[in-house]
């Protein structure tokens, strides 16, 4: 089985950070997983034009292959005026119809505000469903004064515990499913 995990930011370590944490979990439950981090912030992914994927540049090609590829996915975004951020929305138009089909998806965001906690259950859930993904029902919100500041380490014992469950949740739902 391979997860991979995407950091939807091009600014700042705080998303990357959260999506390589549950990544950690996961192989620390199963140690034979495979587990890969795309940080959008080192690819040139294309915006999308509408075209078929071969028109698009070496960079965007292989970040939506790598996801296609994927058995499961965790997907990362900071929260940016109350919405997920535009470079992962973009990444979503490029996939294809159904690309998350059979996929198990765990859900992390981070932000400034609390408010922004539903932010996954009103914006990114949709989309993940619409691409026909098995989204895990509990999301994991960190409030980025939970962050180290010089480190962008996860200080909340809590949260890390959170991100344990997600990872313990998604392997479980992608062990159901034969992956």
């Amino acid at each position: 089985m391979k997860i991979v995990g995407v950091s939807g930011s091009l600014a700042g370590s705080k998303t990357m950070q959260t999506v390589h944490e549950v990544l950690a979990a996961a192989k620390n439950i199963n140690p034979a997983i495979e587990t890969e981090l795309i940080d959008l912030q080192e690819y040139d992914v294309e915006f999308m034009r509408g075209t078929p994927l071969s028109y698009y540049n070496d960079d965007t090609q292989t970040v939506v292959n790598k996801i296609l590829q994927a058995d499961s996915l965790v997907i990362g975004t900071p929260i940016y005026q109350a919405s997920i951020s535009g470079t992962l929305k973009n990444l979503f138009d490029l996939m294809p119809i159904r690309a998350f089909k059979s996929k198990v998806v765990g859900c992390i965001t981070n932000g400034g505000s609390s408010k922004h906690l539903l932010v996954t259950q009103y914006q990114l859930k949709p989309i993940l469903h619409y691409l026909e993904a098995i989204v895990v029902a509990k999301d994991v919100f960190v409030h980025n004064d939970l962050f180290d500041v010089e480190t962008a380490e996860i200080l909340d014992k809590d949260i890390l515990r959170r991100i344990n469950k997600l990872a313990e949740e998604m392997l479980y739902l992608q062990g159901k499913l034969g992956g």
